[in-house]
This record gives C-alpha cells, structure tokens and sequence, in this order.
C-alpha cells in the first residue's frame, strides 16, 4: 500500500487486509470459471446439429401473410448457413413453398425468423424444416 508523506510515496511495510481478501476473493473466482470452463469441455457431449421448428405467429402483411416461426437447435455443434423450407400444405401436396436462410443457429439456442407466403395459410398445414446447413 502506498502512503503519501512530506509529498512523497512509500511503501508500506505491511498490506492492508482488505487488499488480502480482494486478492483471495478474485483468484477464488478466476480459478472457479477456468474449472467450470473445462470440465463443460471435457465433460459435454459434442452432438451434431438437430433442429426443431414451431410457427409463432400469422400475420396479414403487404403483399401476403407473413409466418414468424421458432428454429431451435438441441445439438451441441453450431450450425452455419441454415435453410428452412416452409410449405403450405394442400391436400397432401404443398400448394407454395418459402425458404430463408440463417446465417448461424448455436448449439442449444434459438433463432427466429418468417417467411411470406403469397396464399392464405389459415387453416392450413404449415411444414416447416431445415433442409440443410454448413459446418462453420
């Protein structure tokens, strides 16, 4: 610690206690992060990608209906470059398909996004799936 005398600084000889514990506290935390860090490194399970999608909202827009949809990764490994097809379903046929493509969906995360559809989908099927996607 540094004390301030005649316009000077010295050192004195013994720190204060508080630097001691802000010492120990910080390095208790340091080492904590780094173990936890790796052992979800050792210990996590690398699994591909696999994807799961839910539709969230139909909404009348300009030009079509807009359907705002969920895709959820619950693989480990991140996905770059995402396509999801989506398809109004007629009769057992798809009556107008739409794409979009994410540019990344993280392991174990969520990305939103929508697609517009030209036809009413209301009390239609909606399909919706990733067709594929590039390893980053």
């Amino acid at each position: 610690m540094t004390t301030t005398s005649k316009n000077r600084h010295t050192e004195t000889q013994q720190p204060h206690w508080i630097e001691w514990m802000t010492g120990a506290v910080s390095a208790v935390l340091i080492l904590g992060m780094v173990a936890w860090i790796a052992g979800e490194a050792l210990v996590q399970e690398v699994t591909a990608p696999s994807f799961r999608s839910q539709v969230r909202a139909i909404t009348v827009v300009e030009g079509g209906h807009r359907v705002e949809f969920e895709i959820s990764n619950q693989g480990t490994t991140t996905a770059a470059a995402v396509v999801v097809r989506a398809e109004i379903m007629e009769a057992g046929r798809p009556a107008e398909t739409a794409e979009v493509t994410f540019d990344y969906v993280p392991g174990n995360s969520k990305a939103n996004g929508g697609v517009i559809f030209a036809q009413d989908p209301a009390g239609r099927e909606i399909r919706l799936r990733a067709i594929g996607y590039t390893d980053p």
